[in-house]
């Protein structure tokens, strides 16, 4: 059985970690060399860093924060956040990711997965499906939750799958930060319908969540982000837990 992963998210506006719920009330969590040092002393597998307003705001990401960023980690470091071309995500490898995430432009554009993938290798990106329930179905929003594209979720992944998409985050932005625990029900749903890797993100707030979204969900990978920058949750404990569970970790 492969190793499921534990990823801190860094969501970045301005050069700051912020932290809200539902996508709004950001609060200023720290910064972001700090936390993701501290994140792979305790043992993450690997970091996001999501430049969160960068699409809203129409510019481009906080490259000179990412570089900071990348020189503290040995772990891979994913980037997202205002990523709209090649140009884009060259830079964002060159700044030292390993990954990137691309979310709005894919939307608007989805040639640009086949693009990357074929010039960058698929397995360096990712795209991030914020998702919302909307009467009874899941919808996929963008800029940064802001604009319901009216996409069924369903239609959406197997769609990016196919384009050549290597991994899916899957944000529920109904949970996000409430700490309720993660959408199973969507990320099951997704995790049915593609074999790339899924990685959930949204509503993490105690140990057993991680556990459920993993073991019922079907995830991949289990993402947080207030849990871990309010010291709620250790990363070794949590692994610790898992394993008890008889989830696959690497300690």
């Amino acid at each position: 059985m492969t190793a499921k992963r534990i990823i801190p998210c860094l969501d970045v506006k301005w050069g700051r970690v912020v932290k809200g719920v539902k996508f709004l009330d950001l609060k200023d969590k720290g910064d972001p060399v700090e936390l993701a040092s501290r994140y792979e002393e305790e043992g993450a597998d690997e970091i996001v860093f999501l430049d969160i307003t960068a699409s809203v705001e129409g510019r481009k990401t906080l490259f000179n924060v990412v570089r900071d960023t990348a020189n503290v980690l040995s772990i891979p470091l994913t980037v997202g956040g205002g990523l709209r071309t090649l140009e884009d995500i060259s830079q964002a490898f060159s700044a030292g990711a390993d990954k990137v995430s691309i979310n709005t432009a894919a939307v608007e554009d989805k040639s640009l997965i086949a693009r990357a993938s074929k010039e960058f290798g698929s397995q360096s990106i990712v795209v991030a499906v914020d998702a919302k329930r909307v009467g009874d179905k899941y919808v996929v929003f963008i800029r940064s939750g802001m604009y319901n594209t009216g996409l069924d979720v369903r239609y959406w992944v197997k769609t990016v799958e196919e384009l050549g998409a290597g991994e899916i985050l899957l944000t529920s932005i109904d949970r996000d930060g409430t700490r309720l625990g993660y959408d199973i029900e969507l990320t099951k749903l997704v995790t049915s319908l593609v074999k790339v890797p899924v990685i959930a993100s949204g509503g993490a707030g105690k140990l057993e969540d991680f556990y459920e979204v993993l073991y019922f969900g079907g995830a991949d990978a289990a993402l947080a982000a207030g849990v871990f920058h309010d010291g709620v949750i250790r990363i070794y404990e949590l692994k610790k837990y898992l394993r008890s569970r008889g989830i696959e970790v690497r300690l």
